[in-house]
């Protein structure tokens, strides 16, 4: 079809195992694979379509895909190819398994890619403004041995899962380069809908041995009566994408006696804190530092913080630079200078360091909350929520105030059997709980119950949108 080296071809393809075939073969060309979610609507394709100037897309047969990627067309003049994989080929579209009966052998390409051409690239859902274009080359899986190896403590005996559709980073962090390169097999549910009683019954009747899932997917599990699964195959327990609330560790760990190992990464970047296999998981911690690269917490001065200080999770590339590290945004120089520069890359993102090395999570720079000269993360207070047994999911957010600049806000999404008694006396209830379990001036003064949070298509919740509606209120 004419897709050669340094093409882009966007890949919609849910949790098809034709994934695999079209993400090797793209890579074995030397085209870049751009994976997406089938939630995109005509918009975000056509932004995609014209930012990266793709010029094929490999959908799934969905019905709502192929209408949403046929209205994108007459504004994305880049699209020469439509492939479209299942039983019903829509016009002006190719048949991926047709074409594949027709492929001739595949013949090396003259112009080979090298190392540093781009072989990935991911738009990143953010919580403000258009997806950023992250760039990987082709030493990039080579990163995620460490993910697979060392996170996922894999080998050839291994039935893995992750818990992914193929549309996000984390489906390449745990379906695909580091799982094969350490001779694992890829376990692949397909599914529309998450339903936790579903997921457990497919552990259970494969017998898989290593699941790694986002915290929100360990939530609804642990909500369900784990003793009516035999999970005795499930060796080994992962989690990242969002920081681990420690009550649902300890709820899962009691249901299952498997220890839940946390890591913290990027689209950017491989995992870069780590809770190794030989190390003890500390609940609410995300690790260590991953030795591939040069960690370290920086305050607003540039200096390095102290153990116990917050600071910004920056990566050091003065004396090394990384193999998982993304190679800049796509097409905005400006926006890479950005984050990176003077050797440094900027995650965004602040923590605290223990006497032990373990890095403890508290929220990306923007959310932290400055009230009455206390800094205040989101995450620990949300975490303290957790063990309500009302709360299902939560946002914390910062409300300004004339006197201490700003208060906590709590936005909470309640369990069934509460929805009832979303009432001031369940507020104060909540409020009073927090205030047991963490320290009291972390308490929400402010507490809003909602049916569902604002989440960005990749699941994150979006604070920024959760800010803005009570700025209007």
């Amino acid at each position: 079809m004419g897709i050669g080296k340094g093409d882009m071809v966007m890949l919609i393809l849910k949790r098809r195992y034709e994934f695999w075939f079209a993400i090797i073969g793209l890579h074995k060309l030397g085209a870049i694979a751009i994976p997406a979610t089938h939630l995109l609507t005509p918009k975000d394709i056509i932004y995609r379509n014209n930012a990266a100037s793709i010029k094929a897309i490999v959908s799934t047969d969905d019905e709502v895909v192929i209408k949403h990627v046929n209205q994108s067309l007459s504004d994305s003049p880049t699209i020469k190819s439509l492939i479209v994989v299942g039983k019903n080929t829509p016009e002006n579209w190719s048949n991926f398994d047709e074409g594949i009966k027709s492929a001739k052998p595949f013949i090396r390409p003259n112009n080979v890619n090298t190392n540093d051409d781009i072989s990935l690239l991911y738009f990143t859902s953010g919580t403000t403004g258009n997806p950023k274009m992250v760039t990987h080359n082709f030493i990039y899986p080579l990163g995620h041995i460490v993910t697979a190896k060392y996170w996922h403590n894999l080998n050839e005996n291994s039935l893995h899962l992750t818990v992914a559709d193929t549309g996000w980073a984390k489906a390449v962090w745990g379906k695909l380069y580091g799982q094969w390169i350490v001779g694992a097999a890829i376990f692949v549910y397909d599914h529309e809908r998450f339903n936790p009683a579903a997921m457990l019954s497919m552990l259970e009747k494969y017998k898989v041995t290593s699941f790694c899932a986002p915290p929100t997917v360990y939530r609804f599990m642990i909500r369900e009566d784990l003793s009516r699964y035999d999970l005795s195959a499930l060796k080994y327990c992962t989690t990242a994408g969002e920081a681990l609330n420690p009550s649902v560790y300890e709820a899962f760990l009691e249901g299952t006696g498997v220890k839940m190992m946390e890591a913290f990464g990027q689209t950017e970047t491989t995992p870069t804190i780590v809770t190794f296999p030989w190390i003890k998981p500390k609940p609410g911690s995300m690790g260590v530092a991953n030795p591939a690269y040069d960690i370290d917490l920086i305050d607003t001065d540039g200096r390095s913080v102290e153990d116990g200080e917050s600071g910004e999770i920056i990566i050091r590339t003065d004396k090394w630079r990384p193999l998982g590290l993304f190679q800049g945004y796509y097409r905005d120089e400006a926006l890479t200078r950005e984050v990176y520069h003077n050797d440094i890359y900027h995650t965004g993102d602040v923590a605290w360091r223990d006497e032990d090395g373990y890095f403890w999570f508290i929220g990306r720079m923007d959310d932290v909350i400055k009230s009455s000269g206390y800094r205040i993360g989101p995450f620990e207070v949300e975490s303290a929520l957790m063990t309500h047994s009302a709360v299902v999911e939560c946002a914390i957010t910062g409300v300004p105030d004339e006197i201490r600049g700003q208060i906590v806000k709590a936005t909470i999404v309640l369990a069934k059997e509460y929805k009832d008694k979303a009432d001031e006396n369940l507020m104060r209830e909540i409020q009073d709980h927090v205030k047991k379990v963490t320290a009291p001036y972390k308490y929400p003064r402010i507490i809003e119950f909602v049916d569902e949070l604002p989440k960005t298509i990749s699941g994150k919740i979006k604070r920024t949108e959760i800010r803005k509606s009570a700025e209007k209120k």
